[in-house]
């Protein structure tokens, strides 16, 4: 246990400003071009859903289960009062977990806490794994802890530096590009549903300024997660 522990907080040295650059690009890459995102979309609806579920544990819904779907969709399903705070929160939730998931990311990444971040990662995929409640669901979330556990294992610390970087760009990026396919879904009347529209029915204020929060939130995080890992 000690020297798991001194492997874990063991801080890495500061990656090189080029390695920063071109982890940027590449997410940049797979969020900006239609191909790698459609490959790697689910991703973010893990950490979506994620924030589902882990607002409605912290307001105290009865949290039944996560449905994620093959055509990167997602269901976190909760019981409890229809109306009131703890949904609004549970509502809000999904759309803000993936940027601020990023931006803690990024500050971890910013202190060189990069095995923490990792394993912190592959603990959030076996806490998911637990309330998944499809099949698809559960394989996507073998595969990609898995994978994340194969990092862990078998890869070199500069290695896990350019993955994580990637991993942090891709979260800060990928919480922007849902929201934007979001309002144009709502202007096509095919989102009824929506977070956004669900949080117009239990307040008083309009889906559009749900969906305006969403992206200030996404914008803001953007910003902040490029300022912390600024390789100048």
């Amino acid at each position: 246990m000690d020297k798991f522990w001194a492997h874990l907080i063991k801080v890495q040295p500061d990656p090189d400003p080029w390695v920063v650059v071109v982890s940027a690009l590449v997410a940049l890459v797979i969020v900006g071009f239609r191909m790698p995102w459609q490959l790697s979309r689910g991703l973010i609806t893990i950490a979506h859903e994620g924030g589902h579920a882990l607002m409605a544990l912290l307001t105290r819904r009865k949290l039944e289960g996560i449905r994620l779907h093959s055509d990167t969709s997602g269901v976190t399903l909760t019981r409890g009062r229809p109306t009131g705070p703890g949904m609004v929160l549970t509502a809000l939730a999904g759309y803000l977990a993936p940027p601020l998931l990023g931006l803690g990311a990024a500050w971890l990444t910013e202190q060189g806490r990069i095995t923490v971040l990792i394993w912190g990662v592959l603990l959030l995929l076996v806490c998911m794994l637990l309330l998944i409640r499809n099949l698809y669901g559960a394989l996507i979330l073998l595969v990609t802890g898995g994978a994340v556990f194969a990092l862990i294992m078998y890869a070199p610390a500069d290695i896990q530096q350019v993955v994580a970087l990637v991993a942090v760009w891709f979260l800060l990026f990928g919480g922007i590009r849902p929201i934007i396919e979001l309002q144009h879904k709502r202007r096509r009347r095919q989102a009824r549903d929506s977070d956004a529209d669900q949080l117009a029915r239990l307040t008083f204020l309009p889906g559009g300024f749900y969906v305006f929060f969403f992206l200030l939130v996404s914008v803001a995080s953007v910003v902040f997660g490029a300022y912390l890992m600024n390789p100048l």
